[in-house]
């Protein structure tokens, strides 16, 4: 294994704590045209944004029926996981309005993490953690369809698919830059990251395998930058994996990472979420797309 020297992927002096104050920080996204890091408090079911100009954080909008993870679709519109309506939904400038909440004439469990590709396509994980007894991240219920799988909907066509049924709780997820593989972090059972091959724009069936096991704790969730790797949360730390799966560098946090994603100006800054906090660490690489 070559561990790369951390001073080529960023500065661990530069993680910076820019906010603290939520009950579980999940689901980051960075919104170019306001230049804002919009985020969810999941359980303490509000929106927060952090202004980059100014270092100020503001609720966007709270009794959000636990919204978690988000990503943009092609035209800069937030695509959004929503744990309580059990949906995946869109919110333009605060209008939020369902995209899909059911499969196969049953509800989802709730919708956690998103992805678009560039085609426009609308990738979702469904695992229960919204629908537990406990009700901290949505409202306690029953898993419907028998299953927690990655979901597949094409606006277009109207057409969704279950693409990956053979996982326990799926729940990051994050394409390849070329959009060859995709990578979803299973946060029960063997608790690792495994990775699909993409032919025409679906799953091919059987091709799922161990791509990497992250330690302490799991990986939740993740981003893939321009050179393929993946910058994925972990319990003490945000780890860089190589194309391998092999750890190549290590950010220790402060507190449990949930979520990243890359933003700022130029692209290069890592936006983190870690459970009751916001923080940002300056990299030397930029994140696929700009909708991962």
């Amino acid at each position: 294994m070559v561990v790369i020297p951390t001073s080529e992927l960023a500065d661990p002096a530069s993680l910076e704590r820019l906010w603290t104050g939520a009950a579980w920080s999940e689901g980051p996204a960075w919104i170019p045209t306001t230049a804002r890091l919009r985020w969810s408090d999941v359980v303490g079911n509000r929106i927060l944004e952090f202004d980059a100009a100014t270092g100020e954080v503001a609720e966007y909008a709270r009794d959000v029926e636990y919204v978690n993870g988000r990503t943009l679709d092609r035209h800069g519109q937030v695509i959004q996981c929503s744990h309580g309506r059990r949906r995946v939904e869109r919110d333009v400038d605060g209008v939020v309005t369902a995209i899909v909440n059911g499969f196969d004439g049953h509800r989802f469990n709730s919708p956690n993490d998103v992805v678009v590709t560039s085609d426009g396509v609308i990738w979702f994980t469904d695992p229960p953690y919204g629908i537990r007894a406990d009700g901290r991240e949505g409202h306690p219920g029953e898993e419907e369809y028998g299953g927690c799988f990655v979901f597949r909907v094409d606006e277009t066509t109207g057409d969704l698919t279950a693409e990956i049924t053979d996982m326990v709780h799926p729940n990051g997820l994050a394409f390849s830059p070329d959009e060859s593989l995709l990578y979803v972090a299973d946060t029960s059972g063997p608790l690792n990251i495994r990775v699909y091959d993409i032919v025409g724009g679906r799953v091919v069936a059987g091709s799922g395998r161990s791509f990497a096991a992250v330690r302490p704790g799991a990986s939740d969730g993740f981003r893939v930058d321009v050179e393929g790797r993946i910058w994925t949360s972990s319990g003490d730390s945000v780890q860089v994996l190589s194309t391998s799966g092999e750890v190549i560098a290590k950010f220790e946090v402060p507190e449990t990472v949930a979520n990243v994603c890359f933003g700022g100006a130029d692209g290069r800054d890592l936006y983190i979420t870690a459970t009751t906090s916001l923080y940002r660490l300056r990299t030397t690489t930029t994140g696929v797309g700009g909708r991962q």
